[in-house]
């Protein structure tokens, strides 16, 4: 990798980490391909993004950033998954680690906040925004059913007796 390369990787994952609310770092304890393959199709499923990134490249990426305390913890063979979603990829990665003892989650952060893996592991098991969006739009539909139920009952009642009325008759 030559001077322009290393230097297009920086810019790079500098801006990935500008984005995102969330960095994993995940130690590869020798995945098959095909089990690499499977990991990045599920966060790539989950609106996530996985690299593996040179450490010394990574250290330069995060200077100036949020993740910046993250740089203790990129040591050895480490890929990075990050989301926008403060709960995606951790999400992706936790489940994945539970059915593969070759991935190792290593730590992250979540803005300036620098996870321990068992910190990772907490967020991971939050609903995530999408969940969050949705009970919130249930929690408020929910009082407008209700008015919507209460108002039509009444008409509903003055029906019934009427339709009776009209059969007695």
């Amino acid at each position: 990798m030559d001077r322009s390369q290393k230097a297009e990787s920086v810019a790079s994952l500098n801006a990935v980490f500008n984005e995102v609310g969330v960095v994993v770092v995940t130690r590869n304890l020798g995945l098959t391909v095909a089990q690499s393959t499977q990991l990045r199709t599920k966060i790539r499923e989950a609106g996530a993004s996985y690299k593996v990134a040179k450490n010394r490249l990574a250290k330069l990426a995060i200077q100036n950033t949020d993740y910046a305390g993250i740089g203790d913890l990129l040591t050895g063979p480490t890929a990075i998954a990050a989301s926008v979603d403060p709960v995606a990829a951790a999400k992706v990665v936790v489940e994945f680690a539970k059915t593969n003892d070759k991935l190792e989650i290593v730590g992250g952060s979540m803005g300036s906040q620098v996870l321990t893996p068992d910190g990772v592991k907490a967020l991971a098991s939050m609903p995530s925004l999408d969940e969050l969006r949705a009970k919130l739009i249930g929690l408020v539909q929910a009082p407008a059913t209700k008015i919507a139920q209460l108002s039509t009952a009444p008409a509903a009642k003055l029906a019934r007796v009427f339709g009776a009325y009209a059969k007695a008759a």
